[in-house]
This record gives C-alpha cells, sequence and structure tokens, in this order.
C-alpha cells in the first residue's frame, strides 16, 4: 500500500473514530438534557403540599346530626398520600384518600366506608385553602351520579367539607353532607 493510500485510510478511520466519539459524546448530552427529570419528592413539593391545612385530629358537627364525629388526617408514602379516616354515629365509619399527580399536575381521590360504598375523584383542584374534589360514579341503581366534594379551610383551626351529588348532569346539586371539623388538639 502506497505512502498516500495509508495517510487517507488512516484519516478516514481517525474521522469515522471522531465522528463516532461526537455522536456518543452529544448522544449522552442529549440524553441527559432532554431526558425527564424525576419528579419532586412529595415532602417538598409545594403543590403536593397544598392540602397539609387539612392535617391533624378533628372533632366533626353536622347540621341534624345528634353527636359528633371524629376525623383524623394524616400523610403516608413518604407524604405522597393523605388519607382521612373519619368515625362517625351509628357505626358509620370511612376514609378518603387524596394524592397529588406529578405526571399530570392534577390531584386524585377515593372515598369508601363500611357499608360497601366506594366513590373514586377523577378530578382534583387544590390552591389557597380550597380543595375541589369531581368524579363520576353510579348510583345504587346504575345511573350516572356526580359528586363533588369540597374541602375549606375556614380558620387554622376549622375547616368545611360538603358532599354534593347530581344526578341530572351537573343540572341541580342535593348536599349529601356538611361538616365542620374543629381541630382536637389546636
Amino acid at each position: 500500500m502506497s505512502k498516500k493510500n495509508r495517510v487517507v485510510q488512516s484519516l478516514t478511520g481517525s474521522k469515522v473514530l471522531l465522528l463516532l466519539l461526537g455522536l456518543w459524546i452529544w448522544s449522552g448530552l442529549t440524553v441527559d438534557a432532554f431526558a425527564a427529570s424525576a419528579p419532586e419528592p412529595c415532602a417538598t413539593s409545594s403543590a403536593g403540599r397544598q392540602l397539609d391545612f387539612w392535617l391533624g385530629d378533628w372533632s366533626i358537627t353536622a347540621p341534624g346530626s345528634s353527636g359528633s364525629s371524629t376525623s383524623k388526617v394524616y400523610l403516608t408514602l413518604d407524604k405522597c398520600l393523605l388519607v382521612e379516616r373519619s368515625d362517625g354515629e351509628r357505626g358509620h365509619s370511612g376514609e378518603n384518600v387524596f394524592a397529588y399527580s406529578a405526571d399530570d399536575k392534577g390531584w386524585r381521590g377515593m372515598f369508601a366506608d363500611n357499608m360497601g360504598r366506594v366513590h373514586v375523584f377523577s378530578e382534583g383542584h387544590v390552591a389557597s385553602g380550597v380543595a375541589e374534589f369531581d368524579g363520576t360514579n353510579l348510583g345504587p341503581n346504575g345511573e350516572t351520579v356526580l359528586d363533588k366534594v369540597r374541602v375549606i379551610r375556614i380558620a387554622p383551626n376549622k375547616v368545611a367539607q360538603t358532599w354534593q351529588k347530581s344526578t341530572d348532569n351537573g343540572a341541580t346539586w342535593m348536599t349529601v353532607f356538611r361538616g365542620e371539623y374543629t381541630r382536637a388538639n389546636p
């Protein structure tokens, strides 16, 4: 092989190596630069902490109710899931669970009780001491029911919760629960 051919072949090999090295470096930077960043931990996520005003032990009074119920609201799953466990009159108890999804920047929730009722809230918004959760569920006769739960901070040690239902696609709403929460140990 002539000296000229060896130089051309050497340059071509070097160019290929440089090109491959450049592509490798660029692809590594591109993956790092464009990769989805890991979500912020729940404990420090300001969006995920918006419902924290509800945390604590509560006494609940409701219009038309002869006594009071109790509620404990706490965080679990590394502060990613807010749970409300309530015990009411006549042996009724229930749990609400709410979580903020870092993936789609929305809140979700679910309610279940010891009477076999389950309601899913597929849409939720929380801001400035007001939380609202909406969901479409089925009623006892298979009818479509819209559910809307609002949790509103009235004062540092007082919260109100209202649950409304609509069986006519939101044209009218019936309040099925309205409770005033007073912090048990302020």
